[in-house]
């Protein structure tokens, strides 16, 4: 499947690793992917991004996906399911960080009182994609068949991380991003087309 990679898509998988390696996470998450593809410039995805008004709100995007990773990767709606039932989130949050240090329910992180973390980068410096991050380069070869490309590109990437379930579904969405609006910006329908 990697041969089918467009350079830009292997540019953002590669930015993916980076980003887990600078967050210390123990293993590449879907939200390493939609970091990397915020710092693309000049391709698909990046166009996109620029034409939904996304590439101004960089910070904005990080500072949710933190806070996400701070709840140990809870999106916002799990976190209201839960309090349906009762279950506050943020305080139990709250009370483990008080107990174990700011982080320590970091999905992927290394809080305070983690057994791994600071060595791990040592050892290797090797990090395995996690499961999450496997489906969503499958789910990009999806969306390249689905418009009948010959290659996956950074944009199959960006519309895999749109169309799951999930946390950066969850942010993009959050900032106007949509599956629909990608496709729209991405394949037409009466709008510019990234070319």
């Amino acid at each position: 499947m990697f041969e089918r990679f467009t350079k830009d898509a292997r540019a953002v998988v590669l930015g993916a690793v980076d980003h887990a390696e600078r967050l210390h996470a123990e293993t590449v998450e879907e939200q390493h992917v939609l970091l990397a593809l915020l710092d693309r410039e000049a391709s698909r995805a990046s166009f996109a991004l620029m034409s939904l008004g996304l590439a101004e709100r960089k910070e904005s995007v990080e500072q949710a996906l933190a806070e996400a990773r701070r709840r140990g990767g809870l999106s916002r709606a799990d976190a209201d399911a839960l309090s349906g039932l009762g279950i506050d989130v943020s305080e139990i949050v709250s009370r483990v960080e008080e107990a174990h240090g700011e982080g320590a329910l970091r999905a992927g992180g290394t809080g305070a009182g983690r057994g791994r973390g600071w060595w791990s980068g040592l050892v290797g410096g090797h990090r395995p994609f996690a499961q999450g991050a496997k489906d969503l380069l499958t789910e990009s070869l999806r969306m390249a068949l689905v418009e009948r490309d010959r290659y996956i590109g950074d944009e199959h990437l960006l519309l895999a991380l749109a169309a799951r379930p999930g946390v950066p579904a969850e942010v993009l969405a959050d900032h106007g991003v949509t599956y629909a609006s990608l496709r729209r910006v991405l394949y037409g329908g009466g709008e510019a087309k990234a070319g």
